[in-house]
């Protein structure tokens, strides 16, 4: 890639997809800053928006009808989203500006979705709500899409672990954080559709300015084709078992931890039978055990990686660690069991959030399309949400609640056994 020399150690070089680590032999803090605040301001707003202002939202336009509502609203977004994250990759890795190819759709896709933000806010019918929250999804994708493409373009190999710990601590403070701050909006909803339209709005732009990418004219420009619409606008096709492998893999891993979460309220109250003025406190419990975990392991588990030079053996101890978690409450219906899984769990699911994003960047097939092959394999975030709780009441539906844990450890342990088989990563 062009890029101006810097004191984070990237030489002014010719463009290319990808930087090598003789090209860059220090950490480029300022590129983890980048993707740090990036993913903070994007998914705090995102998560807080879905899981509060939206379904109070819903709650006030059609209260009746308000389950079936955000069912709906839901599907049409992971549609939506799937599309938007792999269209918006492919044309993002065919972008030619003066700004660079990622630049350009980090701030259209923050102006779009801080503009949708606050029409939600506005909007009083169901009609219209699902509209403006489509095409939100497809502004908000323009920045997730690009911006995790930044670890395969400037990223040297021996410092994704770092940096995927370090965006893994955006990720994660936006993920518990976007919640609990909207909350406090509950009783002006306008204001918060404002106040998180204003953080997104910042997302792009500072993330832009921060990691300050080159030029991308000087990118060889690929004749319209054939091969040239496949290669960029549909999955890979060459050379790339491994990366099926990785988002295989990475579906287990989250299936599994998505399906205890995804019934976490119902295993307390019916399985453990926690009584019902404590089950508020054991999950805040469990909520603050598996956001510090994750947090710490952010801080550690990346460059541990970059140390020792594994990728897969991190990322399959992770979804071990998930796996022996989900085990715990299958033995006791004591409710400490699922402070235990937080723990254990909480802290494999805090490696593999900071080692599986360097995995997947070095499995790609090919680095002149990482943003839409990163997109692909964001996919699995997505279908992880939705396949957990299905597989959890399947198991339920059979046996009952006590049938989700061991459930839980297989598909975990599958996830690892794909992420084990992978060869062209250590």
């Amino acid at each position: 890639m062009t890029s101006v020399p810097s004191s984070e150690g990237e030489a002014a070089l010719p463009w290319s997809a990808s930087i090598g680590d003789a090209e860059q032999p220090r950490v480029p803090y300022r590129l983890g800053i980048a993707l740090c605040a990036g993913v903070l301001l994007w998914l705090g707003p995102y998560f807080g928006t879905a899981t509060v202002l939206l379904p109070a939202r819903v709650a006030i336009i059609d209260p009746g009808n308000k389950a079936n509502i955000i069912a709906m609203l839901s599907i049409a977004a992971m549609v939506v989203a799937t599309v938007a994250n792999i269209l918006i990759g492919a044309l993002s890795d065919l972008t030619r500006s003066r700004l660079g190819r990622r630049t350009p759709w980090l701030i259209a896709g923050s102006v779009g979705s801080a503009a949708m933000l606050i029409l939600m806010g506005k909007a009083d019918s169901v009609g219209l709500l699902l509209v403006e929250w489509c095409i939100f999804q497809v502004f908000l994708n323009a920045i997730v899409a690009p911006l995790l493409a930044v670890i395969s373009d400037r990223i040297a190999p021996a410092h994704r672990g770092t940096i995927s710990s370090i965006y893994a601590f955006g990720f994660t403070l936006g993920l518990y954080g976007g919640q609990y701050f909207n909350a406090r909006f509950l009783d002006d909803l306008m204001t918060g559709f404002v106040s998180m339209a204003v953080l997104i709005l910042l997302s792009g732009p500072i993330a832009a300015m921060i990691m300050r990418e080159a030029s991308s004219r000087p990118m060889p420009r690929r004749t319209l084709s054939r091969d040239m619409i496949l290669d960029n606008f549909s999955i890979p096709r060459r050379n790339a078992r491994d990366y099926y492998l990785a988002l295989f893999g990475k579906l287990m891993i989250t299936t599994a931890t998505f399906a205890i979460q995804g019934y976490q309220l119902f295993i307390l109250t019916d399985y453990l039978k926690v009584a019902e003025g404590d089950v508020g406190r054991q999950i805040e419990l469990i909520s603050i055990i598996l956001m510090v975990t994750a947090l710490a392991m952010a801080l550690v588990a990346g460059p541990i990686s970059d140390k020792i030079g594994r990728r897969k053996g991190p990322v399959a101890l992770a979804g071990l660690m998930v796996a022996v978690g989900a085990l715990v409450p299958f033995f006791s219906t004591a409710p400490w069991t699922m402070l235990v899984y937080a723990l254990i769990a909480g802290i494999g699911s805090g490696i593999f959030n900071s080692v599986d994003q360097a995995l997947n960047v070095e499995v790609l097939p090919n680095p002149a399309t990482a943003a839409k092959d990163l997109g692909v394999l964001n996919l699995a975030n997505t279908g992880g949400q939705i396949l957990g709780p299905a597989i959890a009441a399947v198991a339920i539906s059979a046996i009952g609640y006590q049938m989700i844990f061991p459930t839980v450890a297989v598909v975990a342990v599958i996830g690892v056994v794909m992420i084990a088989m992978i060869r062209s990563v250590r």
